[in-house]
């Protein structure tokens, strides 16, 4: 556990270290910052009227739930983190370090595993940076917190299992770019799976292909509800990516 802390934090120190991650810092605080302010607008302009109905909608319903669960969040944080997770292994492929990597005292599983966590730690620094805008209503409003949870937890599973997905494709090439680009192809085809053969059949039961759907296991969570089904969906996905990226570099182990 300590080696992958410890790779874990020199990796997150690495991102610092380039201008990238900055820049990638300030664009998402900007566009949520923007995002935010216009359901805030909007729910002020109907706030009388939400007031005469006999159960309203919060703040959390009508401010925060269309913030994080927007396409423009969603395709965001799908451009964002194949960005962060390119140069991983493809980097160390190309600089033809990976060779020093295997001969390093670590297990491939904590090379993995120390090299997602520092990207994690990463995107757990831009969701703790975002939430400060939704926290801030409390100061002149309810906000559900319970609800406010269930959404984080679902941003923090998305953006866990975006980076999955990430790392395993930086195992597959020596080119970041590739690597990115086949990431982003890979998460689109699990975010829009569902609409291939329809959400819902004819007698009204839900199509499979919905239930590998990350968009429909995310708007579970985005609605407030903490569904068992939901949280085990994203752990096996992540789960299966790493063990992907475990078996890969085994590979490439065996060859050098």
């Amino acid at each position: 556990m300590k080696n992958i802390l410890i790779l874990a934090g020199r990796e997150l120190r690495s991102l610092f270290l380039s201008p990238l991650a900055w820049s990638i810092l300030a664009i998402v605080q900007f566009i949520h910052a923007y995002l935010f302010m216009g359901q805030l607008e909007g729910f002020i302009e109907v706030q009388d009227r939400l007031n005469l109905m006999q159960s309203p909608a919060g703040l959390t319903e009508v401010v925060v739930m269309p913030v994080f669960g927007s396409w423009i969040t969603i395709i965001l944080w799908l451009m964002i983190v194949p960005l962060l997770t390119m140069r991983l292994i493809s980097e160390e492929r190309r600089n033809r370090t990976i060779s020093l990597l295997f001969s390093a005292p670590l297990s491939l599983t904590e090379i993995i595993l120390g090299k997602y966590l520092g990207v994690l730690g990463f995107l757990i620094l831009m969701i703790a940076l975002i939430t400060l805008m939704p926290l801030s209503l409390m100061a002149s409003g309810d906000l559900d917190l319970g609800h406010l949870l269930a959404i984080l937890l679902g941003l923090f599973l998305l953006s866990a299992a975006f980076a999955a997905t990430g790392l395993f494709m930086s195992t597959l090439t020596q080119y970041p770019v590739v690597a990115a680009i086949s990431s982003v192809g890979t998460l689109l085809l699990f975010l829009i799976i569902a609409w291939v053969g329809g959400d819902v059949r004819d007698d009204g039961t839900s199509n499979t292909l919905s239930y590998l759907s990350m968009l429909s296991h995310y708007e579970g969570l985005l609605r407030g509800v903490i569904n068992s089904v939901d949280v085990i969906y994203f752990l096996l996905y992540i789960s299966c990516f790493l063990i992907l990226g475990i078996r890969r570099l085994d590979a490439d182990r065996l060859q050098a």
